[in-house]
């Protein structure tokens, strides 16, 4: 006899999951749905890359520009040195203009931690030529100036052509003259037959410097012996200027004691500066040109990103049957959103990318015309890639809510 099927509670069945998990669009799937919409428009493309990479190599250029110039100063400090100390001669009480002493450069240099001191005297009364025929009021701003024999090793100058003057030549009609004061007297080459009608004689060109940094005014400068200019020029001898090299890490204090020094008796008509601080200065006003020369290349770079955003717009508009087929294929609205803010951001990175490396370009020529180094920060292109990205986004945002609230339907409808 059978026996009875054994009956009992049904077996549960695995129930299979039926929910579709949500799509993902994969990064690169991003950057190729963006690179196709951009290869569509090209001209449009270009233009709006345009606006976004000349606001990103204006900055990149200011900042460029600005720190090769940084650079190069800096080098030049570092060898001119800053240890340089300029004396001259103020105003008296009454308000006429004193003068320094005759043994000034002799007390100075008695300071121990000075290492070389040295004096130029200006001969206002005294001029220089081309020739004895040059009129008189035709003297070209070209200064007269007494000099002792050590003054190229204490203000850092270097000589061009010739030689400087040494304890012979100071004694005798010679001249040496400054990079600019040779360019007007139109000396190029000194040598013995080369001639300047200078304090109505002739003197000998021996040498040509030149360009003076720490001490420009030599540039625009004759410069004769202190022996040949009180036996043929009438000069008193008292120093007009002295220039004192110290030691780094006594400048402050001798800067200190440098006018009682020079002038014990009337310490406060004496004016000392640090040719280094001008320089200084020059640095600090190239900063501040360079705030507004930024602010300026921001301008241009939000105006590329309404450049940016107006392309996206109008995207949209011409693109709704495409919007339409996706949604209705199964995008969601997420990534019709997604599909165009990656769009703006790849428009407004390439026209970044561009930017960056026109504004390389750029630097790069700029300072070797110059003779600069050529110095483009790190932060500076970073920052402008990531500028660009941001005001892409910023610029996305809306065409891409725009194009997701676009109806399947009405697009696939519309003409």
């Amino acid at each position: 006899m059978n026996a009875p099927p054994v009956t009992g509670p049904p077996t549960p069945m695995r129930q299979r999951d039926t929910a579709a998990a949500p799509s993902v669009l994969l990064p690169r799937d991003l950057v190729r749905l963006g690179a196709a919409g951009l290869r569509t428009r090209p001209l449009r493309v270009f233009l709006s890359a345009i606006g976004i990479a000349i606001g990103i190599a204006a900055m990149v250029c200011v900042v460029g520009i600005a720190d090769s110039s940084r650079e190069s100063l800096d080098r030049q400090l570092a060898a001119l040195g800053t240890n340089l100390l300029r004396v001259t001669p103020g105003q008296a009480l009454n308000g006429a203009q004193s003068h320094l002493p005759a043994d000034a450069v002799t007390m100075i240099d008695r300071i121990p931690p000075v290492t070389s001191a040295t004096a130029t005297a200006a001969l206002p009364d005294v001029h220089a030529y081309r020739n004895d025929r040059t009129p008189v009021i035709e003297t070209g701003n070209i200064t007269v100036v007494a000099a002792h024999t050590n003054l190229l090793g204490t203000v850092g100058a270097q000589v061009a052509s010739g030689t400087f003057l040494n304890e012979a030549t100071a004694q005798y009609p010679t001249v040496v003259l400054g990079a600019n004061a040779a360019g007007r007297l139109g000396v190029t080459t000194p040598s013995p037959e080369t001639r300047v009608w200078l304090g109505g004689q002739w003197f000998t060109v021996i040498g040509v410097l030149q360009p003076v940094a720490l001490a420009p005014e030599l540039n625009f400068a004759a410069l004769v012996g202190w022996p040949a200019a009180v036996a043929n020029l009438q000069f008193d001898g008292y120093p007009t200027t002295v220039y004192t090299r110290t030691r780094d890490d006594a400048v402050v204090a001798v800067q200190k004691i440098l006018a009682a020094t020079a002038n014990p008796e009337h310490p406060n008509e004496v004016t000392v500066s640090r040719p280094s601080d001008a320089l200084a200065a020059r640095q600090a006003t190239d900063t501040t040109l360079t705030a507004l020369l930024l602010g300026l290349g921001a301008v241009a770079l939000l105006v590329g990103g309404v450049g940016v955003a107006n392309t996206m717009v109008i995207a949209v508009i011409e693109r709704r049957p495409e919007i339409g087929l996706r949604r209705s294929l199964g995008a969601t609205r997420g990534h019709i959103r997604i599909q165009f803010l990656a769009e703006a951001l790849l428009l407004s990175a390439l026209g970044g990318l561009g930017g960056v490396l026109l504004g390389i370009a750029v630097t790069s020529g700029y300072a070797a015309y110059q003779g600069w180094p050529t110095v483009v920060p790190l932060w500076a292109t970073a920052g402008g890639i990531g500028a660009t990205l941001i005001v892409g986004g910023c610029a996305g945002v809306y065409p891409a809510w725009r194009a997701a609230r676009v109806s399947p339907t009405e697009a696939l409808t519309a003409p």
